[in-house]
């Protein structure tokens, strides 16, 4: 265990996370990688990448806006276009943007209409600066954009290029204070699984734990929950990656995908339970997901390929699908950093035909699948990995090596019912000679109506 695990808060006793360092480094990373690129600038309206290059941060209601953008040009430094107020906001509090702070107001997702003339003013913007710059010839990288944006800045005379593959380059790798976030906000979500385990009991509903497990990360200091995919019963095969009020029944399985965002760094955290028992069925499902993820996880190490990884599961044919594309995301790999998916990706859809290195730094989840042979019920569990320069660290602590029976045993007049053991009863010794029984007093009465008729 190399990587360390601190309190929330900042102490002057102990060095912890270093905030500084981590904006110098972020900064540094995507700077470095734009100067050997071919582009001039880049342009990012994703949320998570002006977090990444500008340390800002507005709440997660902006997540999904594309109303905030950022403009990194090279051998400079960021400007940031912000929503309203929190432009000064950022003036006031954010000494590394001070005046680079400014307001600035695009489409909102296509509220605005066209002739309000959003679209020409942020283009104008971006003109403005690059020209001064001596960059309005070179190609301007954009993450993701609304269209008439994208039509505005060609009207500009700006040449638009994909900058989005170069945002998650520099995302890949992990600096030190990122991977701490990380293993942080992991530990969150042992905390919340812990309390999970201990409530569900049957009559709970899969909304009664998402509602559980959001409050327990709230209060440790998650800045959002994200999802909490709650999947029990029959609702497991296929998975619907959707929670819903279903009630949890003695039996059932239940598996849980936890993703939440600490200090703007996610999980993606999969866990897989029984409610009171099991049936043997689900027993061996789990037992082959686990083998199917403890053999990717041996697996990872600097030097090895996607592909090496990808090779270790089943095809899609195996467990019911037509194709890898029927089948995606059920044995799967993905980065994990400021979203829930970055670099790598690890699925047998795209890894062996275009492999990709492990490399220290990387941080990414491995999650498998197994459906059950009664037809409805599955496995499902996810592992979050830090590839360190000798091998890999597992950062996702909540057991799982075996199945968990949640909820108390129920205790008969001959002790405690099996934790392994089938809804409906085979039917004991004396049930069989009853069945006998009576089936052959059918029998002869049948006879005796015969012989007198």
């Amino acid at each position: 265990m190399a990587i360390k695990t601190y309190g929330t808060m900042a102490v002057d006793w102990e060095q912890r996370i270093d905030f500084d360092r981590l904006r110098r480094e972020r900064l540094a990373r995507i700077k470095a990688l734009l100067k050997q690129s071919e582009m001039g600038a880049v342009l990012c309206f994703d949320m998570n990448n002006v977090r990444y290059i500008t340390a800002t941060h507005i709440g997660t209601w902006a997540q999904d806006k594309i109303s905030r953008f950022t403009l990194l040009p090279q051998d400079d430094e960021p400007i940031l276009w912000d929503f309203g107020s929190a432009a000064r906001h950022h003036q006031l509090n954010c000494p590394w943007l001070g005046e680079r702070s400014r307001p600035g107001i695009p489409l909102m997702r296509g509220a605005m209409t066209p002739e309000m003339g959003r679209s020409e003013d942020v283009a104008r913007k971006i003109r403005i600066e690059l020209e001064s710059r001596g960059l309005l010839n070179e190609p301007l990288g954009v993450d993701v954009v609304e269209p008439p944006i994208l039509f505005a800045l060609q009207k500009e005379g700006i040449t638009v290029v994909d900058g989005q593959q170069l945002l998650s380059n520099a995302r890949e790798i992990k600096t030190q204070d990122e991977i701490s976030l990380l293993t942080q906000a992991a530990g969150m979500v042992d905390a919340a699984y812990y309390d999970l385990y201990k409530e569900m009991k049957p009559g709970m509903r899969e909304s009664d734990a998402v509602a559980l497990v959001a409050k327990r990360l709230y209060e440790m200091g998650s800045e959002y929950v994200e999802g909490v995919n709650a999947i029990s019963g029959e609702r497991c095969s296929p998975h619907p990656h959707v929670f819903s009020d279903r009630i949890m029944r003695p039996g059932d399985p239940v598996y849980y995908d936890i993703l939440h965002s600490y200090m703007g760094y996610r999980t993606c955290y999969y866990r897989c339970f029984a409610i009171s028992s099991a049936p043997r069925a689900l027993v061996d499902a789990y037992k082959r997901c686990r083998d199917y993820l403890d053999a990717a996880i041996e697996l990872v190490r600097p030097g090895r390929t996607t592909a090496e990884i990808a090779a270790v599961w089943p095809k899609a044919q195996e467990f019911g699908f037509p194709n890898e594309e029927a089948a995606f995301a059920l044995q799967m790999g993905h980065g994990i950093g400021m979203a829930i998916w970055e670099k790598p990706m690890i699925s047998r859809l795209v890894s062996h035909d275009h492999p990709h290195e492990i490399k220290p730094g990387m941080v990414f989840a491995l999650e498998t699948f197994w459906p059950s042979t009664d037809g409805w019920s599955a496995a499902r569990i996810e592992e979050e990995i830090v590839v360190t320069p000798t091998g890999h660290e597992v950062i996702t602590r909540f057991p799982a090596e075996e199945l968990l029976i949640a909820g108390a045993p129920f205790v008969t007049v001959g002790g405690t019912l099996p934790t392994v053991r089938e809804s409906e009863a085979p039917p004991n010794p004396e049930v069989v000679k009853m069945v006998k029984a009576a089936a052959k007093a059918e029998a002869d009465s049948h006879d005796r109506v015969g012989a007198t008729s």
